[in-house]
């Protein structure tokens, strides 16, 4: 079906970009969430079965971040319906936000589902093309600049990874091989040349950080989470940053089954702790409140890499980590469209007293910081544990004291500028303007963060059953 799914994802797209009505739109916006959302079933439904000439495979991790993305694309939608009718609306960008993202939201899934590194490779490619769009959206001089950095890095990400193609490629060439598929990497992995594949794992690597958010091409992110529309912020925080990591965990199931697997691991955990160290320096010193929640999906990959590279556990861990901190940080970025309506502003000097202005937002920002630091009962604290049992068993003491450190600084820092948000009032505010909140608007939000509790707490067999199926060619 994921012929039929690109072509229809494409016509809706085109229909979205040249059309000017604000109800067709709706109606195709509409269409394509059906759509969305009977491709997510049918794929659950055909679980490993190979696609379109074996280049896509709905197997198990494909399934849950497909399932993680159609659920965090209702909202999307539905907020970038609000933020245009909350805003002046000018037909020809609402239109070409639409469009940008439901070629986002298609890009990833395909990415999700892809079978074969170069395909991968393609769609990854494709989201930076959409979300580049939707970086611009404003169209001044600051989501320019962000516009400009994001196609930036991301080009040399993707350069990156097409170079370690070209490594992997010789390395299978050189076993006798031709077929990069990952079943026949796989499969092939262990007669491949050591030196090649050495340096395909440090450009792939490389190059899939940037959408990750990982050191060292986290830089990416951080602009485009900033400069784009909350709900299109969501998006890159959430389902976008999964791209990446399903880009270095394909490659690095053929690297757990060869001899440089160790070597490997310290090259994950190199990364992860620069990434959470960088989170936690940045944290401390950052004033806008989106840029921080852009740092905290950083520190979260770091720990989420920690976890496959610690192995045991901490593969379970890792993917369970990975489907929360998206329900989580998405969530966060929903309310803050609602806190700029309010300030009109970013930056935590000029808001203050949100408990005031809106009480229901007030209380999904309090879940969402205490899901979002992995405090009881947060189903991130479930997952975050799993790591720290995962890397003492796997006797990096010394990172684990490490990371502990990085993290306590970086909950301090998180806490101490949402309570500013919350409680401080807020200094020259007039409030004579304030916007009125609709509490409905907050529900999408509570939602979100239920299943990070229910998921963490009383996880359903079928998931515990996909995320196990998911990590069964690594190492245990």
């Amino acid at each position: 079906m994921i012929g039929e799914y690109l072509i229809g994802t494409i016509i809706i797209s085109m229909l979205l970009f040249f059309n000017r009505s604000r109800l067709v739109n709706y109606i195709l916006v509409t269409i394509f969430l059906v759509m969305q959302w009977v491709f997510t079933v049918y794929e659950y439904n055909h679980r490993n079965i190979d696609e379109f000439y074996d280049l896509f495979k709905p197997d198990a991790l494909a399934i849950l971040l497909l399932i993680t993305l159609s659920i965090i694309a209702i909202p999307a939608y539905y907020h970038s319906y609000v933020y245009f009718l909350k805003n002046k609306e000018i037909p020809r960008e609402r239109a070409i936000y639409f469009s940008a993202m439901t070629l986002l939201i298609a890009a990833i899934s395909a990415a999700y589902l892809s079978n074969h590194i170069a395909v991968t490779w393609i769609f990854v490619e494709l989201t930076t093309l959409s979300a580049s769009a939707l970086i611009y959206h404003r169209r001044n001089n600051r989501s320019l600049e962000g516009t400009w950095k994001y196609i930036f890095v991301c080009s040399i990400s993707i350069t990156f990874v097409f170079i370690g193609i070209l490594f992997l490629s010789i390395a299978m060439q050189q076993a006798g091989h031709s077929d990069l598929s990952f079943p026949a990497l796989i499969s092939n992995a262990g007669s491949l040349n050591v030196f090649w594949l050495r340096l395909a794992f440090l450009f792939i690597f490389t190059g899939f950080t940037a959408k990750l958010g990982l050191v060292p091409m986290y830089t990416a992110g951080i602009d485009a989470k900033d400069k784009a529309p909350s709900p299109a912020g969501a998006l890159f925080s959430s389902v976008l940053m999964n791209v990446g990591f399903i880009g270095i965990f394909r490659f690095y199931e053929i690297i757990a089954t060869t001899s440089i697997h160790v070597w490997a691991n310290h090259i994950l955990i190199i990364a992860s702790l620069l990434s959470v160290f960088v989170a936690a320096v940045y944290m401390l010193k950052v004033k806008n409140i989106k840029r921080m929640l852009a740092y905290s999906s950083i520190e979260h990959t770091g720990i989420v890499m920690l976890g496959i590279a610690a192995g045991g556990i901490g593969y379970y861990a890792a993917i369970l980590h990975i489907v929360l901190h998206a329900f989580a940080k998405s969530s966060m970025f929903f309310q803050m469209g609602q806190v700029y309506r309010i300030y009109k502003s970013k930056n935590i000097y000029d808001v203050g007293n949100y408990f005031k202005y809106n009480f229901t937002g007030t209380i999904v920002i309090l879940l969402a910081f205490i899901c979002s630091t992995a405090m009881p009962p947060s189903g991130l604290f479930i997952s975050e544990f799993m790591i720290f049992r995962a890397l003492f068993e796997a006797h990096y003491l010394f990172v684990l004291i490490v990371l502990l450190i990085l993290l306590t600084i970086i909950i301090w820092a998180f806490g101490k500028n949402i309570f500013k948000l919350l409680f401080t009032p807020a200094v020259g505010f007039n409030e004579e303007c304030v916007e009125k909140i609709n509490p409905y608007e907050s529900i999408s939000q509570f939602i979100l963060l239920g299943l990070v509790i229910y998921l963490g707490i009383n996880p359903p067999d079928q998931f515990v059953e996909l995320i196990n199926e998911s990590i069964k060619n690594l190492p245990h």
